[in-house]
Order: structure tokens, then sequence, then C-alpha cells
């Protein structure tokens, strides 16, 4: 198995996922400007869609897209998953908010032609739809006291927040550190350069 990653692109979600299930993987970097891999050759043969997250299986398979990449990683690491008997579509329903409401709204923040009216605009969206699930945390995860792969990705979000200086709730400051002490997160991010 292969992931196709870009460092601190969302697939540093996946990436985080995969080591927290213990899975096998190589990792293979894309420059997602170029759309070529390290070793030269198109990243769009192995996703036309041309960013990251791309999961490569042995038999050539290629799954994308965070939810369904992240979702497939806790069906097969039941730890992972959301509990009670609603789990996996919770997680499901949490995936897709933090994909389309907290990630797509990032956009304007990485487009050099977006304004500064673009930008805070912005800013003010996800800091709500922050607020929204901080009023949702009901442990030091998302879903109480196990960590799922929906973890993974809200704390890239909140890494991305960070470093486009939007404020966090004080449970979502408490949250992103909890989640970068684990060893799995430490060890994704030293493989991807941020730290």
């Amino acid at each position: 198995m292969t992931l196709y990653y870009s460092p601190g692109a969302c697939s540093l979600a996946d990436h985080i996922a995969l080591h927290e299930a213990g899975a096998k993987f190589d990792l293979v970097k894309v420059n997602l400007k170029s759309h070529t891999l390290e070793d030269g050759r198109s990243f769009l043969e192995i996703s036309p869609k041309g960013y990251v997250p791309a999961l490569q299986f042995d038999d050539g398979e290629v799954l994308t897209e965070n939810i369904a990449i992240l979702t497939m990683i806790a069906d097969r690491h039941p730890a992972l998953m959301a509990p009670g008997h609603l789990g996996r579509y919770r997680l499901l329903e949490i995936l897709a908010y933090i994909s389309t409401e907290i990630h797509k709204s990032f956009q304007p923040l990485f487009a050099p032609t977006a304004t500064e009216q673009d930008k805070n605009r912005a800013k003010e969206t996800i800091s709500k739809r922050l607020d929204f699930i901080s009023s949702q945390l009901t442990g030091p995860y998302i879903f109480g006291e196990e960590m799922t792969v929906a973890d993974a990705y809200l704390f890239v979000m909140l890494l991305w927040s960070d470093k486009n200086g939007i404020a966090l709730p004080v449970n979502l400051k408490a949250f992103s550190e909890h989640v970068r002490a684990r060893p799995t997160v430490q060890v994704a991010l030293k493989h991807e350069g941020l730290i």
C-alpha cells in the first residue's frame, strides 16, 4: 500500500490514521504544483484528480478523498471507528462536516488571487465551523476517550487554522496539543518534515 501525500496537506490525516492503525505502507511525496512525483513521474497517472490524498493498493487500485480513505481505515481497524450502534454513520457525519464545511472553507486562504476580504470572510466561516466542532467534543477526542480517524482530520484543520492566524476555542487548543503528543502523530509529522 502506498500513500501519495504532500507535506502538511490534508493527506496528513490519512498518514496519521495509517500509523494509528499500525498499517504497513510506503510514502510517496507529490509536488502539487507540477503534479509530479520525486522520481519525475506524473502524479496524474496515479490520480487524474491531481490532488492528495491517494492511496494505492498492492493490486494497483487507487482510492482518493479523505472521507473514503479514512472510513476504509476505520472499517479495517475498528479501534479507530466512532463508538455506538450508529458509530460508522456518526463517523461519516463528522468526516463530511470537516471535509465540506471546514476543509473547503480554507480555499481562499491558499488561493494567490483571493482578496483580503475573501480571506477574512473565510477565516470568519472557519471560526464558526470550529465553534460548532468545539461544542461537540465529548472528551479529549471528538467521540470521547478514544481517538478515531476523524480526530486526525480535525487535527490537520487545526494546524491550518493556526498557520492562518485563526483563533481556536480553548478545548480545541487542548485537543490539538493532545493529538500532537501521540507518538504516531509525531512520526507522521517527522516523516513529512513538519517537525
